[in-house]
């Protein structure tokens, strides 16, 4: 196989994968919403003016609102859940919750008269997955005394990944520029007004002391934004046309292994045997969901993380 499609598998698997530890950095002194609103403002304005630059048809009044709608479920639900979480959670359970979203996927599906209902593969490896999720947030561990993981955080993880899902099945349908970038661009836009607006609300500006931001919070907002919104989106675009689709899905499996990983050798996030069962679950659970018959054309979908859209 052609060594660019291994080289650009690669740099998804890690740039996704470390998006989870790098929010984490970059919320350790910069409140969340106006972390995330900031990365967004930045990434969504590059990529508006690049395109602008190459000479993309203008998005139509209908196209924008509908890219406005998914940028609120992908960048405030998705995204801006997740960040909020890690201030409560560590980047690998993050990374765990979020890789629950082909599970809502399917039952969303299930609802749509328009989708084929899922088979046994399908059913199987929803349950599997949210068995998965159980065994790792249940509270009864403590009566083992085994240390629990934050619940709030847990869920509203799970939320990030259930508000995303609805987004990805949103874009499918919705009349978007038919530029990814460039519908992603606007997606970040409307989602950073948002999200600033949510800071407001919530009193983050109160919080935010700019002498006591550290370099690591820094570093950790300018790898999202280079990195995590604009170089891997555009190698990902890019492998959907060179590679087979079944391929570049199977960054789902590895990003959660990838910032389990990271979390613990760069995080010093604590590697435990649930941890490690509860992985082992949720991602054979997304195997076997797009190993599917109802997958055949695997679903193509990006991690929260990303802050870039999701698409059939």
């Amino acid at each position: 196989m052609n060594k660019k499609i291994w080289l650009g598998l690669f740099t998804i698997y890690l740039i996704w994968g470390s998006t989870y530890l790098a929010i984490r950095f970059a919320i350790a002194s910069i409140p969340p919403y106006l972390m995330a609103s900031l990365r967004f403002v930045i990434a969504g304005t590059i990529l508006f003016i690049w395109r602008w630059l190459a000479g993309d048809a203008r998005p139509t009044k209908r196209q924008i609102f509908w890219a406005g709608i998914v940028g609120l479920f992908l960048i405030v639900g998705g995204n801006g859940s997740v960040t909020w979480a890690e201030q409560r959670i560590v980047s690998s359970v993050a990374a765990l919750m979020i890789g629950t979203e082909p599970l809502w996927i399917v039952l969303l599906d299930s609802f749509n008269p328009r989708m084929p209902k899922p088979d046994w593969k399908s059913i199987l490896g929803v349950g599997v997955g949210f068995i998965g999720v159980i065994f790792l947030v249940s509270p009864s561990w403590a009566n083992l005394g085994i240390q629990n993981i934050d619940l709030i955080g847990a869920l509203v993880g799970i939320l990030a990944a259930f508000l995303w899902a609805i987004g990805t099945i949103i874009a499918r349908d919705a009349e978007l520029p038919k530029s990814p970038l460039l519908s992603t661009s606007i997606e970040m836009l409307v989602g950073s007004v948002v999200l600033l607006i949510f800071g407001t609300v919530s009193g983050e500006w109160s919080r935010l002391d700019l002498s006591t931001i550290t370099a690591k919070s820094l570093f950790g907002l300018g790898y999202l934004i280079a990195f995590g919104s604009l170089v891997a989106f555009s190698v990902y675009l890019w492998l959907l046309r060179n590679a087979p689709t079944s391929l570049v899905m199977t960054y789902a499996y590895v990003t959660p292994i990838v910032a389990i990983i990271l979390g613990f050798f760069l995080g010093g996030e604590e590697l435990t045997w649930r941890i490690l069962v509860s992985a082992s679950l949720i991602i054979g659970s997304v195997v076997m969901i797009n190993a599917s018959n109802r997958m055949q054309k695997p679903l193509i979908t990006l991690p929260v993380s990303s802050g870039s859209i999701g698409e059939d």
